[in-house]
């Protein structure tokens, strides 16, 4: 039986955690004998490991996790991109599961846990590995969204979120850290988008390296079409508007998530006309307390946060359609859950999105950056008169191209491909 061990940050916290966990899950069902092991663990699921033993193993990787996050505040700019100093990191390559593995399988390994001079320690178990790439941070110094800079292009440095950017910056440093390690680490790629398979190819780390495209998987026996009306009165939500549904993104600063774009789209929506703002309620999912939140121009109702699948479910098959205004996106699963339910999605023209939705088939592809574009959008779904054809197209995408079976049967033939290789 082919034996396979995943290595991820954390136990599904997070969009690259939930991948790990449900690729382990489609793995177990195709008779792999597949594994978890994690830097740091939140839940008490007992197949999920753990390289901490002790509780002072786990206080010491949350403080390292901690004060990477506190020292990188003196060189980063005020700007909410995510960056990683890989200036902690931990040995894997003694945990029997590991020695044990046919094919060691990395996904997210930052805060504190594989930085460059770990990750060149697995070459010496002589072991095929394979990477999956959730995002860009693999293949820069140090950012995870990238936006218009190409300095991964060449060997980073002058990086534009460093407070002090300069040719040899420690973008530059970690750069050159990462190309050493690569040097040493054999690795095939998976990216999960088209977008990220192209990014990889123009990246002077990945130089040489093997890259498939496979697209991450979902649980479609949870994530499935329910009764609309039904679902919406689980919710308490009203049974004759239309509900678009978003998740929350905290604030307009959060350039990443678009959340700017959002509301300007909805400004825009509300002021065309034959609008009726009446018929259309606003449903949020995801907002940690109603504090801080931005007045929307219709009817809004916040359900907070959601750690339950099953009742997430519900919320992507009451709405008639998700909106998701993010501006950079590997595979965003918020996109795949909700064609998954049935529910079409309106989105910009980024990233891996464009893999999952299909213009006015299954949702609505905007103009990237054009809040007028995105109102567009919202109107066209507003105005269509088969909504049950775009639902039914929603599912059928997911169902043949994303399900278990499919992304299994996808990875199964890239370990033995390495294998035999």
């Amino acid at each position: 039986m082919l034996k396979v061990v995943h290595l991820n940050t954390y136990d599904g916290n997070g969009g690259a955690g939930r991948a790990c966990i449900r690729l382990n899950r489609a793995l177990l069902s195709q008779g792999v004998d597949s594994k978890i092991i994690v830097h740091y663990k939140f839940g008490n699921n007992p197949q999920i490991k753990t390289f901490n033993s002790s509780i002072i193993q786990k206080a010491y990787t949350a403080a390292t996790i901690i004060m990477e996050r506190l020292l990188a505040k003196r060189y980063l700019k005020p700007v909410k991109t995510p960056f990683s100093f890989a200036w902690f990191g931990r040995s894997v390559i003694h945990h029997p599961d590991v020695k044990n593995a046919d094919i060691i399988h990395l996904h997210w390994v930052n805060h504190g846990f594989l930085d460059p001079k770990h990750l060149a320690e697995i070459a010496q178990l002589n072991k095929p590995v394979v990477w999956t790439f959730h995002d860009s941070n693999a293949f820069t110094g140090g950012c995870h969204v990238r936006y218009e800079c190409n300095h991964f292009h060449q060997q980073c440095g002058n990086c534009p979120l460093l407070k002090e950017p300069q040719p040899d910056d420690i973008s530059n440093s970690i750069w050159q850290a990462k190309h050493a390690a690569y040097n040493k680490l054999n690795f095939s790629i998976v990216a999960p988008s088209r977008w990220m398979q192209s990014s990889v190819q123009a990246s002077s780390l990945m130089e040489g390296k093997s890259i498939v495209n496979i697209p991450n998987t979902l649980e479609t026996d949870v994530f499935t079409p329910i009764d609309k009306t039904l679902a919406r009165q689980k919710l308490g939500l009203p049974t004759d508007k239309f509900i678009f549904l978003t998740g929350f993104m905290p604030s307009r600063k959060d350039m990443h998530k678009g959340t700017g774009y959002l509301m300007q789209s909805l400004d825009l929506l509300a002021e065309r006309q034959g609008i009726n703002k009446e018929q259309i309620e606003l449903v949020v999912f995801g907002n940690r307390n109603l504090e801080d939140v931005p007045v929307f121009p219709f009817k809004t109702t916040f359900l907070g946060t959601i750690n339950n699948d099953e009742k997430l479910a519900l919320c992507y098959a009451s709405a008639d359609a998700f909106l998701i205004p993010s501006l950079e996106d590997n595979l965003p699963y918020t996109v795949m859950e909700s064609l998954a339910c049935g529910t079409p999605v309106i989105a910009f023209t980024t990233g891996g999105i464009p893999d999952m939705v299909q213009h006015q088939h299954n949702g609505y592809l905007a103009t990237y950056r054009s809040a007028e574009s995105f109102a567009d959008g919202m109107e066209w779904i507003l105005s269509h008169n088969t909504l049950q054809i775009l639902r039914a197209q929603a599912r059928q995408t997911v169902m043949e191209q994303f399900s278990e079976t499919v992304i299994a049967k996808k990875h199964l033939e890239v370990y033995q491909q390495i294998i035999k290789s």
